[in-house]
């Protein structure tokens, strides 16, 4: 596979690369380069999921060794879960199962926690190193990525250090390329912009976009707008079957505009989902409606779509009906393997609520 095939793969289904320059230098040094992307354990995985494993894919066939970072003291800073560290890296153990459920190459990952490299005096180092060269402000304005206001750094200090954490994450383990949802940009700039200051390599910011919920997206501010499972009633967890997500995609958020393709949740789930994962979309309707139809690609559905050809309803009975075909695996992974998701779900009782 030559240069340029792999900056495909790399790309694609992608909101934003900084810099391209900087990952075709990458390609042409290193035939397989490492890649991270990280979470913080605190719930039941939704939808999105899907399309992250789809773009791990892409970066194993493009050669990357990739790491999946749990992030559990991240996680304990941000109160996650009660603040509890041992249901935070048990959510950990069942989030890995979510990924081998969806398809992850095993082969081709690593897994690992924030708690392998923080008890590392070095890190601490970089800690400082880092924290050394970033303004108060500038570590203010990145703790949108949990989630966050600026102004919530008064309440505890520990969440100060969350941004700092992060960027550590990604020179500790010395990483090629760091990979996330576009929520989690201002991190990966703070990142680059050390980078600069201390002389250390740069590492290239790899962005998909953020899945809109059900009820709509939010053009002008995406994460706002995000699927989330902290929303039931707008989000679709990978555990949903057809029967519990029909409900849902009957209320969801369908405007037949071209205008508002970027933010129709319905049409996002058939493009970064459906379609990578399946390659063609079967709609089957009444014959006094057209009859059964097949798209080979998005595109195609979308001009039907746009064309008034296929109707919001008909699309929405298309996509639960893919959704549930994708979801079977993952349903068939966990009869199978049910000890971490039920353990996650004796945490949720004793929690109450998830955060």
């Amino acid at each position: 596979m030559d240069v340029e095939q792999r900056m495909a793969l790399v790309t694609r289904n992608t909101e934003e690369l900084v810099t391209e320059e900087e990952l075709r230098a990458l390609l042409i040094e290193k035939e397989h380069p490492t890649a991270y992307i990280g979470f913080e354990p605190s719930g039941l995985v939704h939808l999105g999921w899907a399309l992250v494993t789809s773009k791990i894919k892409d970066l194993t066939d493009a050669g990357f060794k990739v790491i999946i970072f749990w992030a559990d003291w991240h996680a304990y800073i941000n109160d996650k879960l009660g603040g509890d560290l041992n249901s935070i890296q048990t959510c950990a153990r069942y989030m890995e199962d979510c990924f081998k459920a969806l398809g992850v190459p095993e082969d081709k990952v690593e897994f690992k926690y924030a708690s392998d490299i923080l008890d590392n005096i070095e890190y601490w180092g970089l800690v400082i190193k880092i924290a050394k060269v970033t303004s108060l402000s500038r570590v203010k304005r990145a703790m949108t990525i949990m989630g966050r206001s600026e102004d919530e750094a008064e309440v505890d200090s520990s969440k100060v250090l969350y941004p700092l954490l992060q960027a550590t994450d990604i020179f500790c383990m010395k990483v090629d390329l760091t990979y996330a949802g576009l929520d989690q940009r201002r991190a990966h700039m703070l990142a680059r912009d050390a980078a600069d200051k201390l002389g250390w390599k740069k590492p290239i910011a790899l962005h998909t976009p953020l899945l809109p919920g059900l009820k709509g997206g939010d053009r002008m501010n995406p994460a706002a707008g995000k699927m989330s499972k902290s929303d039931p009633n707008s989000s679709i967890n990978i555990h949903d079957t057809a029967e519990t997500i029909a409900p849902k995609m009957k209320k969801a958020f369908c405007p037949p505009e071209k205008e508002s393709e970027d933010v129709n949740p319905v049409l996002m789930l058939c493009k970064y989902i459906i379609f990578p994962r399946l390659g063609n979309m079967d709609i089957s309707r009444p014959e006094k409606y057209g009859g059964d139809v097949s798209f080979s690609s998005y595109e195609e559905l979308t001009e039907s779509y746009f064309g008034g050809k296929l109707s919001p309803p008909d699309l929405k009975n298309g996509v639960t009906a893919s959704l549930g075909k994708i979801l079977e695996p993952v349903h068939e992974y966990f009869a199978k393997h049910p000890e971490n998701y039920n353990a996650m779900q004796e945490i949720f009782a004793n929690v109450g609520k998830l955060r």
